[in-house]
């Protein structure tokens, strides 16, 4: 029998909760400043479109980086935002057949709740289906989780100071 649920396209949902006000932890999100400190492990890098400040609707951004030992290009553009609640950025070129990476901000009694919805399809049909079960969204997983968790260390903190103006 086949199993369906392994074609499907791979989406990764995480949910953190910020005691920080919510434009703060918005704005953290999308600064191309803190997102290259926050992925200083794979060496992420804006090379290319907006490569420092605050990424805007309809802007692009071309990050080099460093992930499972390749050197890789992906450009994402940010297709809809709605400040200070929603921004969708998307590949429009890079290594991924597709990446939608929805982030979207909550207040709840005084804390934010953000909210990570990314989708991606691999390259290279089966093979890359393959991939996707035995490592890809492990590693993207953790990826975001880290990522996930300097945003709140950062907007939690007086760190935020060193990318933010508010």
């Amino acid at each position: 029998m086949l199993n369906f649920k392994f074609f499907k396209m791979p989406v990764i949902q995480l949910e953190t909760i910020i005691h920080a006000p919510i434009e703060r932890c918005f704005d953290l999100a999308r600064s191309i400043d803190f997102h290259s400190y926050s992925t200083a492990k794979t060496k992420e890098k804006a090379i290319a479109g907006v490569t420092s400040g605050l990424i805007q609707r309809n802007e692009t951004v071309t990050w080099e980086a460093i992930h499972l030992g390749v050197r890789q290009r992906i450009t994402s553009k940010i297709t809809q935002m709605e400040f200070p609640t929603y921004f969708i950025d998307e590949q429009v070129k890079g290594a991924f057949q597709s990446i939608y990476h929805q982030h979207t901000f909550e207040e709840i009694e005084g804390k934010v709740r953000m909210v990570d919805i990314f989708e991606f399809k691999s390259p290279l049909g089966i093979l890359g289906k393959i991939a996707n079960a035995l490592f890809l969204k492990k590693y993207l997983t953790r990826f975001l989780l880290h990522r996930n968790k300097m945003i709140k260390n950062c907007a939690e903190t007086e760190l935020w100071k060193q990318f933010l103006r508010h």
